[in-house]
């Protein structure tokens, strides 16, 4: 309606003009006619382009809702449409990166609950299998009592698995806000220890600790010394009785660093690599525990800027030496 309106204007303007041309000159008045019907056909044409450029890129907006990542805004680059494609180009670019993260998060979720059910099946018929055999009435009271603690092991580590898989995907999340508070390492070798003690001496295994003064770093006191439980659980685990696990703790301008060592089997080479791998269970070293524990305990120190590392000690026994950074302002 727009353009029917400019037209006619455009018309009425010409006639006017040539007719008042024609009472000086006819010549006058045929050049003033050429000329505006020559202005207002290569209006019509820069119009007419505009008008595809529009409908282009409304067309390209549409493909963009429905999804088509292979689209250009290259031929947008000059006019006045260049800054609108601009914009419209930064916001496509955000909608992909936006989608790229949502299927990775998809993805995620999915991989996670494959991994818990997984994990579950097997101290779940475990369960089912001990619940079918205490209902037989010829069970000693000594029987019912060796299944009931089976039974309690089973339910805990359960219950562990689950914490420590919800853990790791909160971190994974950025949904954990660590603390930053002053640790004192003493503080947190103690309290870890005294957590897997009856640990410890249910298996015959010593505990020493090697502290140097009292070192300090900047972190999460509570999610670190989950992550050295987890370490120390680890070790306790393979390390036979009468053997020792030592956890040693010193500072210097660099880092603090915490060191746990054990006398045990040590850590095949092969395995070395991938040891802190989520559900990752060799056949040899980790073939009796669920994967996630040293998972963990990397994930807790990495948020935090620190370093966790294996490795193997001579004649025998593992090693994990934990680094905490220091900043220099």
């Amino acid at each position: 309606m727009r353009d029917k309106k400019r037209r006619l204007i455009n018309i009425l303007l010409t006639a006017a003009g040539a007719a008042i041309c024609t009472f000086f000159s006819i010549p006058c008045a045929v050049t003033v006619v050429i000329t505006s019907v020559a202005f207002m056909l290569f209006y019509e044409v820069i119009l007419s382009q505009r008008r595809d450029q529009v409908m282009k890129l409304c067309d390209n907006i549409d493909r963009i809702l429905r999804s088509d990542d292979i689209i250009s805004f290259d031929e947008y680059k000059e006019g006045e449409l260049s800054v609108l494609s601009a914009e419209i180009h930064k916001m496509t670019i955000r909608l992909r990166e936006q989608n790229a993260e949502l299927k990775n998060e998809k993805q995620f979720a999915k991989e996670a609950l494959e991994d818990i059910s997984h994990q579950l099946r097997t101290p779940l018929t475990s369960v089912m299998m001990i619940l079918g055999l205490m209902r037989s009435s010829d069970l000693t009271d000594t029987e019912r009592v060796e299944y009931l603690r089976d039974l309690y092991e089973l339910l805990a580590r359960m219950k562990w698995l689950i914490e420590t898989m919800l853990s790791i995907s909160s971190i994974e999340a950025n949904a954990v806000k660590f603390e930053k508070n002053t640790v004192s390492c003493r503080e947190l070798i103690e309290k870890s220890v005294e957590m897997v003690s009856v640990m410890a001496e249910l298996k015959g295994v010593e505990i020493r600790t090697k502290i140097n003064e009292d070192p300090e770093f900047i972190g999460d006191m509570h999610y670190t010394s989950e992550a050295v439980v987890n370490l120390l659980k680890n070790a306790i685990e393979h390390t036979p009785e009468g053997g020792m696990v030592t956890v040693s703790a010193k500072g210097s301008n660099i880092a603090t660093e915490i060191t746990i060592t054990d006398t045990g089997e040590g850590i095949p080479e092969a395995e070395l690599p991938h040891i802190f791998e989520r559900f990752y269970r060799s056949s040899e070293y980790t073939k009796n525990g669920f994967g996630i524990g040293l998972a963990f305990a990397k994930k807790v120190i990495s948020a935090q800027d620190g370093s966790l590392k294996a490795s193997n000690r001579k004649p025998h026994g593992a090693v994990f030496d934990i680094h905490f950074y220091k900043t220099t302002i």
